[in-house]
Order: C-alpha cells, then sequence, then structure tokens
C-alpha cells in the first residue's frame, strides 16, 4: 500500500476526479456547508477549482501545482479551496464557467474561480502556469496578488462581485417578452437558412465544421441527413457523409479498440484529445445509426458494432450501468496507450508491417509528437488503387495486422477509468443503442438498452420515486438535474417505439409532469438547469445552448412535442412551440449553437407522421419497420387496439392480420399489410 505525506477531506468522496486530488497538500473541501460556512466564519475568500478525471490539463495543473507544498501553503493560508467534479456538479460547473467566460472571455478546465465569502465569483481563469509563461501569469502569483486585493481592496471586489453577479443573473433572462414577433419561425424556408448556414462553415475537404480544434457536431450532420432526406439536398448530404468518413478514418476513433475521443485538435480528425466520452460515443452512435438507414453504407455499420462493443467491454458494469470516461492520459503521458513508433509496429507486424505503415501513416520521425497515431489518410479503396492492390486483399492484410497490434496493446497500462454513473449520459446511450437496434436489428443492442434501463431504475432511483444525477457505491448522490430528466424521457420513448412497451410511455408521461412542476420557470417557456428545492447555488441556471451534449431544453422541447401527439395534450404542444419560438432568430442564425433545437423544429415543420401497427405479430413488423429511414414520426405496437391510447385506439385487425395505420393529425389512412406500402404513401403526395 502506498504511503502519502498528505490526506484532505477528498479522502471520503466518492468521485474519481475529487479522489485523484485527496492526497494534495492542498486542504481541499467538496463543496458543501462545511466549506461554505468556514469561509464566512474565517472572512476568506473561496477558491473553487472544477475539473474532471479525463481532462488532461487537469491533471497537468495538478502536478505543477497543488502537489507543490509551497504553493498549496499560499493557498491553505488565504483561501477556503473547494475542489468539484463538473460532472457530478454541472449546475455548479454552469454558473461558474459563465462567470469566468465574462471576465476572462473564454473558458475551459481546469476551471479556477474566485469567489467572495458568500459564494458571489469575482474572478478567474482556466490553467496557470507554475511560472509566468506564454503571457500567462503564474498561479503563486496570481495567488498572492488576489490575496492582496481581498486584504486591501475589499470594497472594490464586493462591487465587483455583484456587478458580475447582476451580470450572470440579466444573462440568464433568457425569456423573450415579445415572442410573437418571431412567429415566423415556423416558415419552412427557414430550414433551408438553417442549412445553409451549417454548411457556410463547413470544411469540404476534410469534412466537419470551422477549424481546429474540431469537435464532431452531431447536431449538424443529423439536420444535413435529414435535409436530403425531405429535400433532396445533394450539398446536405456531402457534407454529412463527409464529416462521418473522414472522422471514422481519423485518429479521433480508435482504429484498434472502437470509440471515438472527445475531438481532434487538428483539421483531419488525425490528432484527437485522447479523452473517450460516454456521450459522444452515444450521440455519435446516434448518427452514424441514421446514416446507415439512410445510406447503407456497411461501413457505418461496422464502426456501429465497433464501438458499441468498446463500451460494452470497457465501460459496462456487471449489473448493466455505463461508465463515464476514459482518460486521456496513462502513466502521466497524453496519449501513451494510444500510441506507437515505427520500430515497434515492425517488430509486432514482420512483412505485413511496410503495407501497413504506408495505409495508417507511420514513420520513423512520427505523424504526432516523435509518435504515431494509427488513421487513414485516404480511404481504402482509393488507397489500394495507390498501392496497385486489390480491395479485398488489402483489408485482409490489415485485418490480421490490426488483430496483432489489439493483442499488443491489451498489455498496455490502460488510461484510468472514470467509474462513476450517470443518469443523463446513460440514457442517452440507451437511446443510442435503441437506435442502432433500429438500423441493424441485432437484439444484442436491445437488451443492452433495456438492462441498462433496469439499473438505472434500481440504482438512481428511491423507492419513493426520487431520481439521482450519478451512482457511485459510496457517497450520498445528488439530485437529477434538468438534463437527466429530459434525456431520460427521451430514453423512454425510443425504448417505447422498439419494444411496443406501453410501461415506457406511461412512465415518460410521469416524469415530464414531474419536469413541469419542480424546474419550470415563472414564465413557464423555459425550464431550469436545477430543481426549486435545490438551495445551494447562488443563481438557477437556465440552459440553452447545444453544446457537446444537448441542452435540457432542447429535449424538453422535443419531449413535450412528441408526448404531446401520443397524448393529444395541446398545452404541451403549444409550450414547445413557445420554446423554439422564444431561440427562433438564434436558432435559424447559430445552428450550431442551436443543432438539437434545429432537428426538433425540422422535424415539426416536415410534418410528424402518427404510426400505428397493431396485431398479433406486431413485433415482426415493427421489426420491419424500424430498419426504414423514417426521422419525423411518433410510433406505438400493440397486439391489440387501446382505448388509453389515442394512436392504438378503435385499430382491430380481423383475420389475425397485423397492420400498419399510417396517421396525420389522429386522421388515418386505410390500414396497410407491408412496409413497402408505408414508404409509398409516406412519400406520396397525400401527406
Amino acid at each position: 500500500m502506498q504511503n502519502h505525506l498528505f490526506t484532505n477531506r477528498l479522502i471520503n468522496e466518492s468521485s474519481p476526479y475529487l479522489l485523484q486530488h485527496a492526497h494534495n497538500p492542498v486542504d481541499w473541501y467538496p463543496w458543501g456547508l462545511e466549506a461554505l460556512q468556514k469561509a464566512k466564519d474565517e472572512d476568506k475568500p473561496i477558491l473553487v477549482s472544477i475539473g474532471y478525471a479525463a481532462c488532461h490539463w487537469c491533471h497537468v495543473m495538478e502536478r505543477e501545482s497543488f502537489e507543490n507544498e509551497e504553493t498549496a501553503g499560499l493557498m491553505n493560508t488565504f483561501f477556503i479551496n473547494i475542489k468539484i467534479d463538473r460532472e457530478e456538479r454541472p449546475d455548479l460547473d454552469h454558473i461558474y464557467m459563465d462567470a469566468v467566460q465574462a471576465i476572462a472571455g473564454n473558458g475551459g478546465w481546469p476551471l479556477n474561480v474566485f469567489l467572495m465569502p458568500d459564494g458571489k465569483p469575482f474572478y478567474g481563469g482556466t490553467y496557470f502556469p507554475p511560472v509566468r509563461a506564454h503571457n500567462r501569469v503564474s498561479w503563486k502569483e496570481l495567488l498572492i496578488s488576489i490575496q492582496t486585493a481581498y486584504s486591501s481592496k475589499r470594497g472594490e471586489l464586493g462591487n465587483q462581485a455583484e456587478n458580475l453577479f447582476q451580470h450572470l443573473l440579466n444573462a440568464n433572462n433568457i425569456t423573450n417578452k415579445d415572442i410573437e414577433t418571431d412567429s415566423d419561425i415556423f416558415e419552412k424556408i427557414n430550414l433551408k437558412v438553417i442549412a445553409e448556414n451549417i454548411l457556410t462553415n463547413a470544411d469540404t475537404e476534410w469534412g466537419g465544421f470551422g477549424n481546429a480544434p474540431k469537435f464532431p457536431q452531431t447536431f449538424a450532420i443529423t439536420y444535413l441527413l435529414r435535409q436530403y432526406h425531405y429535400t433532396g439536398d445533394e450539398a446536405a448530404l456531402n457534407q454529412a457523409k463527409l464529416s462521418l468518413d473522414k472522422m471514422m478514418q481519423g485518429g479521433i476513433y480508435d482504429q484498434l479498440g472502437g470509440g471515438f475521443s472527445r475531438y481532434s485538435t487538428d483539421a483531419k480528425w488525425m490528432a484527437p484529445h485522447f479523452e473517450k466520452m460516454l456521450y459522444d460515443n452515444a450521440l455519435l452512435l446516434n448518427v452514424y445509426a441514421e446514416a446507415f438507414q439512410l445510406t447503407q453504407n456497411t461501413e457505418y455499420a461496422a464502426v456501429i458494432r465497433h464501438t458499441i462493443n468498446f463500451i460494452s467491454k470497457e465501460w459496462r458494469s456487471e449489473n448493466g450501468g455505463f461508465y463515464s470516461a476514459f482518460d486521456a492520459d496513462s502513466e502521466g503521458v497524453e496519449g501513451k496507450f494510444y500510441t506507437w513508433s515505427k520500430v515497434e509496429i515492425d517488430s509486432i507486424l514482420k512483412d505485413d508491417s511496410e503495407i501497413f505503415c504506408r495505409v495508417y501513416d507511420i514513420s520513423e520521425k512520427g505523424n504526432w509528437e516523435h509518435t504515431n497515431i494509427l488513421w487513414l489518410p485516404y480511404n481504402l479503396k482509393n488507397k489500394a488503387e495507390i498501392l496497385g492492390i486489390e480491395l479485398t486483399k488489402l483489408t485482409g492484410i490489415l485485418s490480421q495486422c490490426l488483430t496483432k497490434l489489439t493483442t499488443k496493446r491489451e498489455a498496455r497500462i490502460k488510461p484510468q477509468l472514470d467509474d462513476k454513473i450517470l443518469l443523463s449520459w446513460n440514457a442517452l446511450m440507451i437511446s443510442a443503442l435503441c437506435k442502432c437496434y433500429s438500423a441493424l436489428g441485432d437484439s444484442v443492442f436491445l437488451e443492452m438498452a433495456e438492462q441498462n434501463l433496469e439499473f438505472l431504475e434500481k440504482e438512481l432511483q428511491d423507492p419513493d420515486g426520487t431520481w439521482f444525477h450519478s451512482f457511485k457505491k459510496k457517497g450520498a448522490p445528488h439530485n437529477a438535474f434538468l438534463d437527466d430528466f429530459a434525456a431520460l424521457i427521451a430514453a423512454y420513448l425510443n425504448l417505447q417505439e422498439v419494444t411496443g412497451n406501453l410501461n415506457y410511455l406511461l412512465k415518460a408521461n410521469e416524469i415530464t409532469k414531474h419536469v413541469l412542476l419542480s424546474f419550470s420557470e415563472k414564465e413557464e417557456i423555459f425550464f431550469y438547469y436545477s430543481p426549486v428545492h435545490q438551495k445551494d447555488l447562488i443563481l438557477r441556471k437556465k440552459e440553452i445552448y447545444d453544446g457537446a451534449t444537448p441542452s435540457g431544453n432542447s429535449m424538453m422541447a422535443f419531449n413535450l412535442l412528441y408526448l404531446s401527439i401520443i397524448f393529444d395534450n395541446s398545452a404541451w404542444r403549444e409550450r414547445a412551440e413557445k420554446m423554439i419560438t422564444s431561440i427562433g432568430k438564434m436558432l435559424i442564425k447559430y445552428p450550431a449553437s442551436f443543432g438539437n433545437w434545429a432537428i426538433t423544429l425540422q422535424m415539426l415543420l416536415n410534418g410528424i407522421y402518427e404510426i400505428a401497427i397493431v396485431g398479433d405479430h406486431f413485433s415482426e413488423k415493427l421489426k420491419n419497420l424500424l430498419k426504414e429511414y423514417i426521422p419525423s414520426r411518433v410510433l406505438q405496437s400493440s397486439i391489440s387496439s387501446n382505448s388509453n391510447s389515442i394512436l392504438l385506439k378503435e385499430k382491430n385487425p380481423t383475420n389475425e392480420q397485423t397492420l400498419y395505420y399510417v396517421c396525420s393529425d389522429y386522421q388515418c389512412h386505410q390500414p396497410l399489410s407491408e412496409v413497402r406500402e408505408v414508404l409509398k404513401l409516406i412519400n406520396s403526395d397525400k401527406f
């Protein structure tokens, strides 16, 4: 057992990130009443440092500053020091990230924020070096200057904190008081404008959008796929496919183990920031599943299977929950687990090494920081032509090589696993598995989704119905946030679609009622991120922007729209439309920041098909329908008519038939017996 010179209060926490700092000489506190009261009692400023377990620069700052005894001495003398895992407390991260962005004009992690004893921020930034470098003040210099200002200019800092707090309040007041003036958001021409605005920022050579660093932007790709489906816009389809193709050929995709890293540091998707997150992989599975349904590209199916296999093998608990992330670093070095020297590859692959290295861009000098990342600058068909080798022969050689390298890599020390289980990210994964099951028909995916939901209902829900944000065997859980509930509702809806289990739908309905009661703003348009009973925040944030994950508000807009059709609830549809209307102008102009909103608007304006499958053999008929690309629909299935469901009501096939009922605004066409008839009807001008 390792002996530690220091142990602080974080040793009692469950978060892997907080435990990483439990043996710092810094006198860290977790966020809570003890630390906040101590700051008031001792009249000291609070230093809040926020990060997450897979964060490379968080590790760097810990090694350089938080493990340094002299630096820790300054922190302990002058401040009450609080460490926060942003994935456990995203509510706090949202507030203090907004503050730092207002102060510094940018944000990121580690996020270091200085607060008055009442919790209001007055200064902050991200990473600070141990010595002055690159026009950045050193961490020790900053600590001393903050302490000096707090001692000698307390009034000025108090005013600064109050002004910043008022700015945060004003920025949080996002409800448009003149929403009637934005009612033209529901003109179909806006969908074309949104697509054009997305494509304005497209990289037409390497895929994706914007310059490096490049993030997947799955919502934009999904929107473009659907825009092609609805309109035949070839430019939209080409950019979507290019983005998906280049990502799966890039180093951002783990060519050996499967799964995607968080983002690429270069424009070609070659050099990733190596941390792997559950939510990224869930969202990418979604879009690859839709792309497969639309194009039938078998390479997309292979990526789906490879990625799900990675998640199942590395991130799935024995009871079916999904862990959060892999660190970017292993053995203290970023990317060490994933990179190779040419000498190493030569020794493993022997005679096949030359051709493998030519395909995967491996060289003596390395393609990244004197080492090599496996990636495909060209697709295999083009590379086979360049090399003058038959494609099937090339893929056979490469397959054997990849197997050998995978076996060798398994002996390496893996990146650290963040094994906390988050409700929202697991719910996103359930939806992804449902989409992949729909596209590929693999029952294993559905089994994983249902087992995951059973785990969530057992471990993240109290008998009284209270849901929690995260699960670890040790430590008290935090109550669920808006994102958790919004993603969970969507997961129930997706499971209902692929199984025909009405109970999932009823649970989605009940949770939606809870969200309306506990998270609604006074104007009853948007939702707060935190529930009404939570008292340890300086304000309740309203998040509307879609970032790496969809915002809780955009997910709720979709959920309300979907459920309004299922339960014939006009008030819920009106609220969804109000939400979209209130951000309408921003949505059209900046679709990269409102991608999930745009998808819901796209669905609404193109018309939503109401499809019911009724009969003794609905499972087979359902599976046939799910394979087809029908993105704008609600779907229910049942053995028999059900008076409790408006879509299933009064639908009674005769002669032991199982039939498809295709409806719009509850007006149904003649029932159909074959999927091809459903597609023909939907693609006709009768809707």
